[in-house]
């Protein structure tokens, strides 16, 4: 999809993705449901790091309640302490404060709730809604039956409820290993919905967790905190994936075990992003991390939040991406070129321009003076009049890009060859008298003469040239590392393989290449996170790894959509 096609499906009023989400508040507001309050949450678990699907939901929770001056938690359903820890709290919160979004006061753990879970267990025991099961995990699922085959009752699933809170007791007082018991909901077991077929509640875990240490070693299951949690936060719209719409009985049943009143939050499901050229699986994002694929979670090539941040995304770029793609019912798969575009709109705007050759061939101006130094007055941010300009210093050798000269042009080709003429940006008009090349064919010198008059403000700077390189002067220039990232995957869909595959088959090999570029001198005052465009190449970021003695630049998008036309030639 190339920017000129994204600007063409972005063009009309037609094409405003709608939010059903936000129709459906807006009816229950005209109808005084809640008192016309609107409380959402984001509720992660804290077992890994954020990506730009979680963005999407991020930016969802906390705009829906920025737009109807309502309030959103951030909650860690931090019920499985085997998998969970403190360093993905810590990137989290990060996340979601870079994003644009606070939670103010309101941050919680589903852990704050374990005592009231508890009590509440306790009592669906004692009015026999649950029930403490001995099958092991194997027996479970084998008694559960299938879609089309009604489950069969436990045999201990008609035990008293006093016996039941006896062995509830011992589970939480450590008396059992792990595995040997869990605490069911009794519910259905010939239910349609198989999740609704007598649900675990609890299950035994000797494990410290993050935040409650050894206190417990009996843990809630996700679905029976989360709704819980939910209702005692106040939340009014539980906003959830696709996946989670079957969980939505359960949601209620469980509601309506504990409910008090008629307040309830109300479950919605919207579908899940799933992008082109990139796996969303956390799993397999782990694998990849794991496998040392990529250099750790925030390598530039990952879509997780960490990982676009250090490539050079802006916080501002991903909320325009979540606006645009909207808000759907069903399943999508969204074209990464729409990301890619999203940054660029967004860089174009807010990046100072620079100039650095990234694969340099010397350029040496015949009849240059000697030794003499022009400043030339450049600028910034013709998006940003305030940004102002610099002065870039102009030499008798410089370096352009190898690419911008052709010793036997094609057709079409307007930069600089034999005998031709082009304009060296915010300079003179320069024409290819001869080339040198080494032992090997190589040229090694593209050897010029100017023209003195064409430089801004003098007689023929209007003269007419069909090129205008970008350039910097071989002198002042800064040696610096340039990491050019591209897309991780070389196929649309990486997890679609042939028998015997496995989606890191569809790696793409050219996704990372280093190399070392000359920049103008100005970038040295750059620092980290500092981004740029290199004029005619693409937009950059200064990476963290930079240091005094080395600078080093991550591409964070090319100026075009050269993929697409490359993958379509």
């Amino acid at each position: 999809m190339s920017d000129d096609k994204i600007n063409a499906d972005l063009s009309g009023e037609s094409k405003t993705p709608t939010n059903f989400i936000h129709a459906i508040i807006e009816e229950e507001i005209r109808n005084g449901k809640n008192e016309g309050r609107v409380h959402t949450r984001f509720p992660p678990e804290p077992n890994g790091y954020l990506h730009i699907g979680h963005a999407k939901s991020i930016c969802l929770n906390f705009g829906t309640a920025r737009k109807y001056n309502g309030l959103a938690n951030l909650r860690f359903d931090d019920t499985n302490p085997v998998k969970e820890d403190t360093e993905y709290v810590d990137s989290i919160m990060e996340d979601v404060r870079w994003l644009g979004f606070d939670w103010d006061d309101r941050l919680y753990y589903a852990s704050d709730y374990f005592d009231q879970l508890y009590e509440w267990a306790v009592k669906m025991i004692r009015e026999g809604h649950a029930y403490v099961d001995d099958l092991n995990a194997e027996q479970i699922s084998e008694y559960r039956g299938t879609v089309t085959r009604p489950g069969k009752e436990s045999p201990y699933r008609n035990r008293t409820p006093e016996e039941n809170l006896d062995l509830f007791t011992r589970m939480k007082d450590g008396e059992f290993p792990d595995g040997s018991r869990v605490l069911r909901a009794k519910i259905d077991m010939a239910h349609p919905n198989m999740l609704m077929r007598d649900p675990i509640m609890y299950r035994i875990l000797h494990t410290d967790h993050h935040r409650t240490g050894d206190k417990w070693c009996i843990y809630p299951m996700y679905d029976y905190a989360h709704g819980q949690s939910d209702y005692l936060e106040g939340i009014t719209h539980s906003i959830c994936t696709l996946e989670f719409e079957v969980h939505r009985p359960l949601y209620e049943w469980y509601l309506e075990q504990v409910a008090e009143g008629s307040y309830r939050p109300r479950q919605i499901e919207f579908a899940r992003l799933n992008l082109t050229y990139t796996v969303m699986s956390k799993r397999k994002l782990l694998q990849l991390v794991n496998e040392k694929v990529v250099n750790g979670w925030d390598d530039p090539r990952m879509p997780t939040i960490c990982g676009l941040r250090r490539r050079g995304y802006t916080p501002e770029s991903l909320r325009a991406f979540a606006d645009v793609i909207g808000i759907a019912k069903r399943d999508q798969v969204i074209d990464v070129a729409l990301l890619e575009f999203c940054v660029r709109e967004d860089l174009n705007k807010r990046s100072n321009r620079v100039m650095a050759v990234l694969n340099p061939v010397k350029l040496i101006i015949d009849n240059f003076p000697e030794g003499e130094v022009i400043e030339l007055e450049a600028i910034n941010n013709p998006e940003d009049p305030e940004a102002g300009t610099r002065l870039i210093r102009f030499t008798k050798e410089l370096f352009i890009e190898r690419e911008d000269f052709m010793e036997n042009p094609t057709g079409k080709f307007f930069r600089l060859k034999p005998g031709g003429e082009v304009r060296l940006k915010y300079g003179f008009i320069i024409k290819c008298e001869d080339i040198a090349k080494d032992s090997e064919g190589n040229i090694t010198e593209i050897h010029c003469t100017y023209q003195e008059d064409t430089r801004s403000g003098m007689v023929n700077s209007n003269k007419k040239v069909k090129g205008t390189l970008h350039w910097v002067s071989a002198e002042h220039a800064i040696p610096v590392e340039v990491r050019l990232y591209d897309r991780l995957f070389a196929t649309e869909t990486p997890e679609n393989v042939e028998e015997g595959q496995d989606f890191k088959d569809n790696l793409n090999p050219d996704s990372l290449k280093t190399i070392t570029a000359m920049a103008e001198p100005s970038v040295v005052k750059l620092i980290s996170g500092d981004r740029v465009q290199f004029e005619r190449l693409g937009y950059f970021c200064v990476d963290p790894d930079s240091a005094t003695s080395k600078i080093v630049f991550n591409r964070t998008v090319a100026l075009k959509d050269n993929w697409t036309k490359s993958n379509q030639a």
